[in-house]
Order: structure tokens, then sequence, then C-alpha cells
């Protein structure tokens, strides 16, 4: 059975579906395949381990720890307990309930007694005798005594006073002082615009002015030779190099250098080796189809070929041989069954028997012997 040729591409695959189409392909046999047959045998291996030795082995430790380590830990854990609640638990607990509490509980109802029938009483007292002794005496001065006292000095003495004093202040500013404050403001005025107005004005007009201009334009005449100058040492001279020397320099080296090695090196080196690339991603094609090719006849030499070998050698002729078989012994059963019911009723049977010539729809004989052409009056009577 001659290998099939793989139907053409399709007229809408690029160039790109065909470069892309043989690495995958070699992928797939050589990297993807390997690791899934590795894959599946670590499966293989980890379901037969879990079966056959860690499941068992689960279930006996299971049943070993339900059945000795639980039981065991379980009572170590109440002894421990019971152990840890007599040493460190009991004896805080009893001391605490028989002891410490109704202990705690007596001193509070004494504290509550001392402090309602004696603390009390003496506080309220001592409070009685430091208001007597320390509040009373100088509150009663001072609303007795010292108030009145003053309301009345306030009133008939040191407002009549505080009001005359200030009118004559005001009469006495009015009359005298606000013309002395006019002529000492004028005054002031005059003493300070003769001596620091006037004289910084004209010096400012006079001398500061024209300083300024002057020295203004020495430095703007300093900075344009600086600049010129600057020109001339750095910027200038590598003006004139890089046009008149460099660029000249770098247009033939790369005319008369660069370029023909350029193309030397694409000639010679870079075309070669794109050659070789190309034919060895040819040869990888050739190898992978070779590969693909010898898998394909190898499965047909091993598995399909002996597979169709056994059905058309074994199981066909096996198949046909029950067949005639079951034909048989379906026939003779009816024959019997038609003979019992002729020998019990006496009734001609209610379908007829079949014809054993070939039939329309079958593709080999069932006897080799036509049936009688008889009819079924006749053979009945």
């Amino acid at each position: 059975m001659e290998m099939q040729k793989p139907p053409p591409a399709s007229a809408g695959d690029g160039c790109l579906v065909g470069v892309l189409r043989v690495p995958v392909k070699i992928v797939a046999v050589l990297v993807v395949l390997p690791v899934r047959v590795v894959w599946d045998l670590l499966a293989a291996v980890a379901r037969l381990l879990n079966r056959h030795v860690l499941g068992p082995a689960g279930r006996g430790l299971r049943r070993l720890h339900d059945a000795v380590v639980r039981p065991v830990l379980r009572g170590l854990g109440r002894v421990a307990a019971t152990l840890l609640m007599l040493v460190f638990v009991w004896p805080w607990t009893g001391l605490w309930r028989y002891v410490l509490s109704p202990v705690g509980r007596w001193l509070a109802r004494l504290g509550s007694a001392v402090a309602a029938y004696l603390l009390r009483p003496l506080g309220r007292g001592l409070a009685l005798v430091a208001r007597a002794l320390f509040v009373w005496p100088w509150v009663t001065l001072w609303r007795q005594v010292l108030a009145p006292v003053g309301a009345a000095l306030l009133t008939h003495l040191l407002r009549p006073l505080g009001d005359g004093v200030g009118r004559a202040l005001r009469a006495v500013g009015r009359r005298l002082l606000a013309p002395l404050a006019r002529g000492i403001t004028l005054v002031g005025w005059a003493l300070g615009m003769a001596l620091f107005v006037w004289p910084w004005a004209w010096l400012w007009r006079s001398a500061l002015v024209p300083v300024g201009r002057g020295s203004a334009r020495l430095a703007h005449a300093t900075g344009v030779a600086l600049v010129w100058l600057l020109r001339a040492l750095f910027v200038w001279p590598w003006a004139r190099l890089w046009r008149y020397v460099v660029v000249p320099a770098a247009g033939a080296a790369y005319r008369y250098l660069l370029a023909p090695l350029g193309r030397g090196a694409c000639a010679y080196l870079l075309a070669p080796l794109g050659r070789l690339l190309v034919g060895a991603w040819h040869l990888a094609g050739r190898i992978s189809r070779a590969l693909g090719r010898g898998l394909v006849r190898l499965w047909r030499g091993c598995v399909a070929r002996p597979c169709a070998w056994a059905y058309r050698q074994v199981a066909t002729p096996a198949g046909h041989v029950v067949r005639e078989i079951w034909r048989t012994a379906r026939a003779a059963v009816r024959e019997a069954r038609a003979e019992v019911r002729r020998a019990l009723f006496g009734a001609p049977p209610r379908e007829p028997v079949r014809s054993r010539a070939r039939t329309l729809g079958s593709t080999t004989a069932v006897g080799s012997a036509p049936a009688p052409e008889i009819s079924l009056h006749e053979r009945q009577g």
C-alpha cells in the first residue's frame, strides 16, 4: 500500500505560512513529541505507583494511625492535660476562689464601712473648720468693708478727679502741643529734604547715571570682544576643520574604503552564508520529511499491514464460518418448530419455508442445493 501524497496547499496560503510550516513540524517532531512521550510515561509510572505502592502504603499508614497512634496520643494528651490542670490550674483556682476572693470581698466591705462611718464625717468637719478659718473671714471682709469703701472712692473721688485731669490735658494739648508738633514736623521735613533727598538726587543725576551708562557701554563692548575672541579660538577653527578636513576625509573613506569593503563582504561572506543557511534549512526540511515517511512506513509495516492481514486472513474467514453455522442452526430450528407444530395441531404453518437459494441482497449462497420448486399445497397433500 503506497503512501498517499498530501493534498497541495490552498491558493490562499501565503509564503509566510509555507516558511513557518516546516520549522513548526520540526519542533513538533523533535521537541513536542519526545516531551509528550516522556510525560505520558511519567504519568503512567505515577499512576502505577499510586495504585500499587503509594495508595496501599497510605491506606495502611492511615489504618495504623487510626488503630494505634491516635488512641495512644489521645490517652497521652488527656494524661498530660490532667497533670497540667492538677499542677498549674486547680491550685491557683482554689486559692483565688476560697482565699483571695473572700478576703478581697471582706476588705472591700470593711473599707466601705470605714469610709461611710468615719472618713466621710471627718472630712466634712475638716471642710467646715477650713471654711470657718480661711474662707468666711476674708469673704466677710471683702463684702462688708473693702467693696463698699472701693465703690465710694471710685464714685466720689477717683472718677471726678480723672475727668478733671483729662479735660485739663486735652485743653493743654489743643492750645500748646498741637502748634508745637506742627512746627517740629515742618522743621523735620525741611531738614530731611535738605540733608538726605536733594544731595542724593543731585548725586544720582550728575554722577551715578553717567557712570552707569558708561559702564554699560564698556561691558557691552567687552562682551562683544570676548564673543569674537571665543569664536575665533574655539568655533571657527573646529568649523573649518569639520568642513574642509573631516567631511572630505569621511566621504573619501566611505567611497573608496568602506563601500568596497561592504560590497566585498556582501558578495564573498554574507551571500555564501545565506546560501549555506538556506541549504541547511532545505536539508532540515528533507530530513523531517524523510523522518515522517519513515514513521509512516514503520506504522504501516508494524501495525497497519499486520492488522489488515489478520483481518483478511483470520477474522473474515472466521466470520464467514460463524455466519454459515448460525444460518444452518437457525434453519434447522425453524424446520423442527414447523414439524412439531404440524404433528401437534395438523394445521399448515403460518409462514412459508424460506428459499435456500441465493437471495437478491446476499453475496453468497446459503446452501449448495436449490429450494424445491413445489407449491405449498402439493407438499402438504
